[in-house]
């Protein structure tokens, strides 16, 4: 429901009280000036409006809890968590591949404003999505709605040195129509010593540019190294069938305080859709296949999902998907079908 449909109900109801209220004093049934000969006209006055206010103040009180119930960044069902001293929801948006299509470009804008209006108002890009690409599509998304997005965007290996960072974001400022991102990650490591690179980021911090920083596709020996207590997070590979970093890395960041942004947490390309074991759980709580693959990556507390979709329905249940609650045999249902690494392996990553 839109602001605008909303100012629409309570000017209807203002003329439905206002109705009401004269139909009834030509009743006899409220006080009158023509009958209560002591109420002055100033009186009069107030027990008139006094009446049709907090008529509309009664029924706002019905229309913006019903409002919300319907999806708003500030939708009660939404789990959030701190990110850089943020509250941002679990369940953010993704748009890798975005921007590639230009024949899809209204559709993922207005799929990400969509997003936002059921309170999934992170936004994670990257300057090597579409090759830009994706970056403008947020920036036009985001053009009028800037306060609401919690931005995060991430910088090439190969532009990581002092200038390059330096100038990569100020490409992606552009794209994304913004002044500041508020988190700015190292898309993955490259050829540039991790001090040089930090450096960078913490000049863009003093220029306002960013307001945070951290990684992507590090293992627990690169975060090691790193030793930055001001790094914000670590995204990585994470869904049931990239299950590796269970064994070092998810524990390492949960004891640091740092959460892990989970990407393609539906599978590669949404290759968990059509799993015959979460569809059969996905049944038993009248959830859907992807519901199911989120809900057991939030089942780590310090797990921020972060699922692309440009279908309005998708949307809505990525957005839900913090309502499914998988028990104990859901759990040994999806350990069956992709078993728990017991011991240290690669990290994965696409």
């Amino acid at each position: 429901m839109s602001l605008y449909i909303l100012v629409l109900i309570l000017c209807g109801l203002v003329f439905v009280s206002l109705i009401m209220h004269y139909g009834l004093a030509a009743f006899g049934l409220l006080p009158d000036a023509t009958t209560v000969q002591t109420a002055t006209a100033r009186d009069h006055f107030k027990m008139d409006y006094g009446f049709i206010l907090n008529l509309v103040l009664l029924a706002a009180g019905l229309v913006v809890p019903a409002f919300n119930e319907h999806g708003t960044a500030g939708d009660k069902d939404m789990q959030t968590i701190e990110l850089g001293g943020v509250s941002v929801p679990r369940i953010g948006q993704g748009t890798w591949h975005m921007g590639e299509n230009a024949g899809q470009r209204q559709a993922e804008v207005r799929a990400l404003r969509e997003g936002l209006d059921l309170g999934m108002t992170l936004i994670d890009t990257a300057e090597m999505y579409a090759e830009g690409g994706a970056e403008e599509i947020v920036g036009q998304a985001i053009r009028d709605r800037r306060d609401e997005v919690y931005l995060v965007s991430k910088v090439y290996p190969h532009n990581a040195s002092t200038q390059g960072v330096q100038t990569a974001c100020e490409r992606s400022l552009r794209r994304l129509g913004t002044e500041t991102i508020d988190l700015y990650l190292l898309h993955w490591r490259g050829q540039y010593p991790l001090s040089e690179t930090v450096e960078a980021f913490e000049r863009l911090r003093e220029q306002g540019k960013i307001l945070r920083w951290g990684v992507s596709n590090f293992d627990i020996d690169d975060l090691a190294e790193l030793d930055e207590p001001d790094c914000a997070t670590n995204q990585v590979l994470y869904n049931p069938e990239a299950r590796g970093i269970e064994v070092d890395l998810l524990p390492w960041q949960a004891q640091h305080n740092m959460p892990l942004m989970a990407y393609c947490p539906i599978g590669q390309g949404g290759a968990l859709l059509h799993d015959t074991t979460l569809q059969r759980i996905a049944d038993k709580h009248s959830a859907t296949t992807a519901q199911v693959a989120l809900a057991w990556a939030l089942r780590h507390p310090g797990v921020i999902a972060i699922p692309k979709a440009v279908n309005l329905e998708h949307l809505k249940q990525n957005a839900d998907a913090s309502n499914v609650r998988l028990d104990d045999d859901d759990l040994a249902q999806i350990d069956a079908a992709y078993p728990p690494p017991t011991r240290k392996q690669s990290l994965k990553m696409v």
